[in-house]
């Protein structure tokens, strides 16, 4: 894939999200999390969904100026009303509201009901890492896992995530799905014509399966077997049940449902560090814990010893020093909606090698 200068491609995705009549801060909210997560690695929450959310825009289905409502209050609770916003400006607005909350109580926590898909947990997480925070973070999606012992999809991959902050230049991140991998590598290899590994998933009947096609048709299978789908409940009920919004497959497809809402539920949970101890005592004692860690003896042929969170920050340091890697499909998303809206297509592309002198 070509790679692209992240801030030209931070400023196209903001400069399209205001054409669709978002509010350019809320669209530098958008543009920070899409590029976040191409920044880490993580393409499929990255700038490959700003189309989406466009045409979702465009359609009704998602509110480009919607107001976050709070329905209910208690002096470290929150119950959020999205308003069928952008999730990712809805939950960065949430955060804000929860932050002076957490300050004062020590822990403050919101659901959020009518809300859309809203990327990678990690950058939530990540954003309270760096004050001092550690973040909970919920959220459920359309059905793709089913209950134990049935064969039907019900629950989303329903992912939950943490971030720690540490003294290492980068936070301990934990941002897991509940299945046993993305359902995206499914997809991918159902395009590629390629059969997926025995153990990703069932097929209509609730046979195993490693044809693509099938397991798109059927169920991923939940991580950790019944442990897995035990925790993507979990998830439900705290980002589903307990906040109002949508459940299992009553869930809108982000792609699928062009018709309806999705009515995506989430669940934050907000630590202050200094509640409980000082943070700079907190971090040396991660700190601690991690060298340790680093230092346990490897298993053959484990060069080093890495801890959740470190593999994406070097994926991180390189994107931001050559650029971020777009496939053409997205590419030629972004220039069709640029001639849609009278935008000049203008990022630069980087050659192999080339790295940009600023980010």
């Amino acid at each position: 894939m070509t790679r692209y200068p992240v801030d030209e491609v931070k400023q196209l995705a903001a400069d399209l999200a205001v054409a669709a009549g978002v509010a350019r801060g809320d669209a530098e909210i958008l543009a920070a999390a899409l590029m976040d997560a191409d920044l880490h690695g993580v393409s499929t929450h990255g700038i490959s969904r700003l189309n989406i959310y466009i045409r979702r825009i465009q359609k009704n289905l998602v509110h480009p100026t919607a107001d976050l409502v709070v329905n209910r209050r208690r002096p470290a609770v929150l119950e959020v009303d999205a308003n069928n916003g952008l999730g990712q400006v809805q939950a960065v607005k949430t955060l804000r509201l929860l932050e002076p909350l957490a300050r004062e109580y020590g822990v403050a926590s919101a659901t959020i009901r009518r809300s859309q898909h809203f990327g990678a947990l990690s950058f939530y997480c990540n954003w309270a890492a760096e004050r001092d925070m550690i973040l909970i973070a919920m959220t459920t999606g359309e059905s793709a896992i089913s209950p134990e012992g049935a064969c039907e999809a019900f629950f989303g991959t329903n992912p939950i995530a943490a971030s720690f902050p540490t003294g290492k230049g980068f936070p301990i991140k934990i941002d897991l799905a509940t299945s046993i991998v993305a359902r995206g590598n499914i997809i991918a290899a159902h395009k590629a014509g390629r059969p997926i590994p025995e153990g990703w998933a069932l097929d209509p009947e609730g046979n195993p399966t490693t044809d693509a096609a099938a397991a798109l048709a059927g169920t991923v299978l939940a991580m950790a077997g019944h442990k897995g789908v035990a925790l993507a409940m979990m998830v439900e009920m705290f980002s589903s049940v307990l906040s109002g919004a949508a459940v299992g497959q009553e869930i809108g497809s982000m792609y699928k449902h062009m018709d309806r809402e999705q009515n995506v539920g989430h669940f934050f949970c907000l630590f202050d560090i200094a509640a409980f101890m000082d943070p700079a005592l907190f971090r040396r004692r991660t700190d601690a814990m991690i060298d340790r860690i680093k230092t346990c003896r490897r298993r053959p042929g484990v060069e080093e010893i890495l801890v959740p969170g470190e593999r994406s920050h070097r994926k991180a340091l390189e994107n931001r020093s050559k650029g971020i890697p777009i496939d053409e499909v997205t590419v030629a998303e972004l220039k069709g909606l640029c001639q849609e809206f009278g935008i000049p297509f203008t990022v630069q592309t980087l050659s192999c090698g080339q790295e940009q002198t600023e980010v």
